[in-house]
């Protein structure tokens, strides 16, 4: 059986070291990536990127060969883009508390918007201003889809996961008691077990 290869998209934020914890706890024999997003997280900025598209070009060009996706907040976008543009490498997405490129507006989450122009000052305002939707086209994913949840989380709460549910073909919904939004950092090892059951489930 040949190891999963698992590739890591952060949120808006772009921290790479986000994922670290998670990572440290999956099973040894699967190799891991992550992709950094240029000018977000301390990356440095790339000549060819200036908008939201431009960078989602980016990170699907990046994605070269059979793999699982685990994608947090507004990484989701990409994770969904990928699934739906690569369908022959992209064996499997974890989606863990992200909009999944449907407007969230329906679900009363907190607007997070000005909080990370406050934080992120030098950040470009891509994330902030993209209105990718991908909603009328989440029923043609066809890989095996693992939700991600936590019932304290007010950016993406839990009925943001539920709708996926719904609107997934194959999916699954776990949620865990008392996450926020950052569950995946914070509840690493919850997280990973979920995720190992969910590649075991694959096989």
């Amino acid at each position: 059986m040949t190891p999963h290869h698992l590739i890591f998209l952060p949120g808006a934020s772009g921290s790479t070291e986000f994922w670290l914890p998670l990572i440290e706890n999956l099973p040894k024999n699967i190799t891991t990536q992550i992709i950094a997003y240029p000018t977000f997280g301390h990356e440095p900025a790339d000549p060819d990127i200036h908008n939201f598209e431009q960078l989602q070009h980016y990170v699907l060009n990046k994605i070269d060969r059979p793999c699982i996706l685990v994608a947090q907040s507004m990484g989701g976008i990409f994770a969904v883009a990928a699934a739906l543009q690569k369908p022959e490498l992209i064996q499997g997405v974890v989606l863990i508390a992200t909009s999944g490129g449907i407007d969230l507006s329906q679900f009363k989450a907190v607007d997070w918007r000005q909080s990370y122009a406050n934080e992120f000052l030098n950040y470009p305002d891509w994330f902030i201003t993209t209105k990718m939707n991908y909603e009328p086209q989440l029923a043609q994913i066809q890989q095996k889809i693992l939700l991600i949840w936590g019932d304290q989380d007010f950016i993406s709460p839990v009925a943001v996961g539920k709708y996926l549910l719904c609107l997934l073909n194959q999916a699954e919904l776990k949620v865990i008691h008392g996450g926020e939004h950052d569950l995946a950092n914070r509840y690493a090892v919850e997280v990973s077990q979920y995720i190992q059951q969910y590649l075991d489930s694959l096989n």
